[in-house]
């Protein structure tokens, strides 16, 4: 099994809890409202069916003929009856038969038991669910007894049992869903400044190392806040003698380096009288390598140099509004395209007419265009293109292109064209005097700048784009 990216969100953790004891806890209020519901409906209507039939019993009259119950309007007027319900009511003698009252009435095989108290019972009348009291009385002066019998349909107290179980289920539901969400809203509540940190993060500069606020940060998450900072303050710090020890290195090799290549020019003029005179020797072409080898090494110094420098000068408060991008990429590109048309290439320049404005440094946006330049003199085709485009609408960025008509680059080495010192397959067998840092260099000072550059290469484009993006 893979393993996690992460674990169980924060709010997950501390609702899940919750959420089971609110289930068990709705169960047994379900449990409890299901029994709740089915007593207090039971014991109301049978107390209804006690009174019927005590009162049924109250009009039994006993005479030499036997028991006879008074059935009279105003006697039956005083039993409360449900025309809607399914009621009836019998009145039977010891042995089961009906002396009065509906003969279908379920008639107990126990009614002569229920002297004391009327006694509650159920059954089936006419293919309905019917609930039922018998009570039993005794004649005062002949030893006879008779049983009073009263059922009522179970409508009625089914259809309470379901508005007293609705009217404790419902809010319960109610209750619990307004109590999650103000448990949710109140740990997203509290969780929001912990997603302001992650957007203060993930919208800063990658040079911006500044440490994060505390404020509002709640107290729980102080100590991961203040290990944070102290992780930036450690990388700021690495990252600063870094810098100074790229910066004094190349600053301390300066003079080495051109010191040997004035070296190696006066060890050529002073031996240009034996080459002239002895054709083309040996030491000839050693020197040239060696003249070859100190050029590149001093431009290698200058753009580490060049590295150093961006970085510690092009801060957030560096940056400003060019108003006229095309002329600061036209002085910038002068010098590589008169070495381009020494060359023989074609080098074009294709500018609005109307000024194109972006937010950038001058002098490191000509930095960028003369190292994309360069690398089209050094691997590109014979026909170089500089182009500035106007954003297509507001807010959109503004642009310089520059791309050649050379061999470009496979598509699974775009990415890799940003890496520093990578040249490309066999980059150890070329002789082009190139350092392999001034792609990376011109990522690094445009992202600097809050832009961004790509590229684009076969199959997508004959050749190969460089496109400089910067806001507008």
């Amino acid at each position: 099994m893979a393993d996690r990216p992460h674990g169980p969100s924060l709010r997950r953790q501390l609702l899940q809890p919750l959420v089971w004891v609110w289930a068990m806890g709705m169960a047994v209020a379900v449990a409890g409202a299901l029994l709740l519901a089915r007593s207090a409906a039971n014991a109301a209507f049978d107390r209804g069916l006690q009174d019927e039939a005590t009162a049924l019993a109250a009009r039994v009259l006993w005479s030499d003929r036997g028991p006879l119950l008074d059935t009279s309007r105003q006697a039956m007027e005083e039993i409360t009856w449900d025309l809607a319900d399914r009621n009836a009511y019998a009145m039977v003698d010891a042995d089961g038969y009906v002396l009065a009252g509906d003969g279908a009435i379920p008639i107990p095989s126990w009614h002569r038991d229920s002297v004391n108290q009327p006694t509650v019972f159920e059954s089936t009348y006419k293919g309905v669910p019917v609930r039922g009291v018998v009570f039993s009385v005794m004649s005062p002066m002949l030893d006879r007894m008779v049983s009073i019998i009263v059922v009522e349909s179970t409508r009625k107290r089914a259809e309470a049992m379901r508005d007293i179980q609705i009217g404790i289920v419902l809010p319960s539901l109610a209750l619990g869903a307004l109590t999650f969400a103000l448990l949710a809203w109140g740990i997203r509540r509290g969780l929001q400044p912990l997603r302001d940190v992650a957007a203060e993060v993930a919208g800063r500069r990658p040079d911006d190392w500044r440490a994060l606020s505390l404020q509002r940060v709640p107290a729980e998450a102080v100590p991961l806040i203040e290990r944070i900072n102290a992780l930036l303050a450690n990388v700021q710090h690495t990252m600063s003698v870094q810098r100074r020890f790229i910066a004094d290195a190349a600053h301390q090799l300066r003079t080495p380096v051109a010191g040997m290549r004035v070296l190696v020019q006066d060890l050529q003029q002073e031996l240009a009288p034996l080459q002239a005179g002895s054709g083309q020797p040996g030491w000839a072409a050693v020197l040239d390598q060696l003249l070859s080898s100190s050029d590149r090494m001093a431009r290698l110094i200058g753009q580490l140099l060049s590295l150093a420098r961006s970085e510690t000068a092009l801060g957030v408060d560096a940056v400003g509004v060019v108003d006229d991008l095309a002329s600061v990429v036209r002085e910038a590109a002068e010098p590589l395209v008169l070495r381009a048309l020494r060359d023989g290439r074609v080098c074009t320049l294709e500018a609005p007419t109307e000024s194109v404005s972006a937010r950038a440094h001058p002098l490191w946006l000509g930095e960028v265009v003369n190292n994309l330049l360069d690398n089209a003199l050094r691997y590109g085709g014979r026909n170089i293109v500089v182009r500035v485009r106007a954003p297509a609408q507001v807010g959109d960025p503004a642009a310089v292109e520059v791309e050649d008509d050379g061999p470009g680059v496979p598509s699974d080495q775009i990415d890799r064209l940003f890496e520093p010192f990578w040249r490309g397959e066999r980059a150890d067998m070329r002789n082009d005097g190139g350092t392999g840092l001034g792609l990376a260099i011109a990522r690094e000072i445009t992202e600097r700048m809050g832009g961004s550059l790509t590229a684009v290469s076969r199959p997508d484009y004959a050749g190969i784009r460089f496109t400089i993006e910067l806001p507008s």
